[in-house]
């Protein structure tokens, strides 16, 4: 499954027939050279479309019409090149269903001081082009990214690439279908929610099938397919020896290998791009997915463990997110604590389901029991997560909005080795410090199950909450308790006045 798809960035310019032709030349000319210099940045991960100069109402709300039917277009990058008059973008922008990134920079770098003359000044006039612009968008309440300085500069670039990541996945989650193999884990509050809201404010379709509805597509996997992915296997992990052709649990990794491609087919064949399992409801399977849930997140897949579908949203969006950079994405759970002081450390699992993209080392291929889900000892990949900086991040239903929680972390190594916990693993330090992260997060109602990213960090997030107008908590180096306590109380009274009565 591809989480990196043909996707457009329009380049759009504002100005106005003031000017006169020859102007207007010069700004379409001008514009071009800005849009093909964002164009050939290889870390903004989609095509940069210049678009004709805009100098007029009709042809803005028309363009940002087409901009909001095209399947392609994934947001618009907007510079006023000179100025634009603002009235003329109303019915544009209020007609627009895309991302906006508002662009203010100039065609040049340095002033040419001693040329400049009032022909120059009428032509490079972003310096109060842009406010004109950005006073219509913040009158009309409108979403975006604001991003200033030359396109010369890597940090501008950069922040552009970001926001196009995060287009990239909102687009990913506005398209996304959801398949729940059961309901989620019984008696557990933050897997729940609403799943109407979830359809409205994130466009994501959240449906059940039953489970021996995976049975029968398991059950149809012929012999020969299971032959070659469990070839495949072999190539690519280190394979404990009782599941080898003649170890004595052959026979469990061609059950294993058999739910991968069942679950595979029957979610290709209904164009599901995310998923969740739960222990509590496993039909005719004849084991807990688990290596199967491994190899199609590190295919791109969003997931969900015990029927948790707001993560498995969580995780596709990150997926496509953070499409070929390195690092990875994964279902995450905070299970327990190393409280040395001065140098606590939290140790992140699951039952089995891991994605092997937290990782460059090989994975290896075992089999070990399971005292959940009552069925046969499940094949899971074992491997540590890579150390480095990440994120992770929970979406939890607060019954009046949707939120979102992040925290930087560091990964660092296991203090020790863990030859008694044979599942994929990640240790981490949260930033700002143990004590106020944990609290923070607690404070915040935040999930237990989250997103780990190694891939993009905070600022994807951040650009992917506003676009979705979503609510976003960040715990990061400069947070502190009680400002993090007064930012929910406003983000309370915030979120409620917003959605009107």
């Amino acid at each position: 499954m591809s989480t990196s798809p043909a996707h457009e960035l329009w380049f759009v310019t504002g100005s106005q027939g003031l000017y006169g032709e020859e102007t207007l030349r010069q700004v379409a000319s001008q514009s071009q050279v800005i849009a093909a210099a964002l164009d050939a940045v290889p870390d903004i991960a989609a095509s940069v479309v210049w678009k004709p100069v805009l100098t007029d109402t009709a042809a803005i709300r028309r363009l940002c019409l087409e901009a909001s039917a095209d399947d392609s277009c994934i947001g618009l990058v907007a510079w006023m090149h000179t100025f634009s008059p603002a009235k003329m973008w109303i019915s544009g922008l209020e007609a627009l269903g895309k991302p906006l990134l508002h662009l203010h920079t100039q065609a040049n770098v340095a002033l040419p001081w001693a040329e400049i003359d009032m022909d120059f000044m009428n032509l490079n006039q972003a310096a109060h082009g842009d406010r004109e612009f950005g006073y219509i968008q913040t009158r009309l309440g409108v979403a975006r990214k604001t991003v200033a300085g030359h396109v010369s500069d890597p940090r501008v670039t950069a922040s552009v690439a970001t926001w196009a990541r995060a287009a990239s996945g909102w687009a990913a989650t506005r398209s996304l279908k959801l398949a729940r193999f059961g309901d989620n884990m019984r008696y557990v509050a933050v897997t729940e929610g609403d799943k109407t809201e979830a359809e409205a404010v994130f466009g994501v379709q959240v449906n059940t099938w039953g489970v021996n509805d995976l049975v029968a597509a398991v059950d149809a996997v012929p012999a020969v397919r299971i032959d070659q992915l469990v070839s495949e296997y072999a190539d690519l992990y280190d394979v404990a020896p009782e599941l080898l052709p003649d170890g004595e649990r052959h026979k469990s990794l061609r059950n294993g290998a058999a739910i991968e491609l069942g679950l595979r087919s029957f979610l290709e064949a209904g164009d599901f791009t995310a998923f969740t399992t739960s222990f509590e409801d496993l039909g005719g399977l004849r084991q807990l997915p688990g290596l199967a849930v491994q190899r199609l997140m590190a295919d791109g897949y969003g997931f969900g463990a015990e029927g948790d579908w707001k993560t498995a949203i969580a995780v596709r969006a990150a997926k496509v997110m953070g499409a070929g950079l390195p690092g990875g994405a994964s279902l995450m759970e905070d299970y327990t604590y190393d409280l040395t002081p001065g140098d606590e450390r939290i140790l992140g699992a699951h039952m089995l389901e891991v994605c092997p993209t937290l990782t460059t080392a090989r994975p290896r291929l075992e089999i070990h029991p399971l005292s959940i889900g009552a069925r046969e000892d499940p094949v899971r990949l074992v491997f540590t997560a890579d150390p480095g900086p990440g994120v992770v991040v929970a979406l939890s239903d607060m019954r009046d909005r949707f939120r979102l929680v992040a925290n930087q972390v560091e990964l660092v190594p296991p203090s020790a080795p863990l030859p008694k916990l044979p599942v994929g693993r990640a240790v981490w330090k949260p930033a700002p410090d143990f004590a106020t992260s944990a609290a923070a997060w607690l404070t915040a109602g935040a999930a237990h199950h989250t997103v780990m990213s190694t891939a993009v960090g905070i600022e994807a997030f951040e650009d992917y909450a506003r676009m979705a107008g979503t609510e976003l908590l960040v715990i990061d180096s400069t947070t502190t308790l009680r400002s993090f306590e007064a930012e929910i109380r406003a983000n309370a009274a915030y979120y409620r006045l917003a959605r009107g009565i």
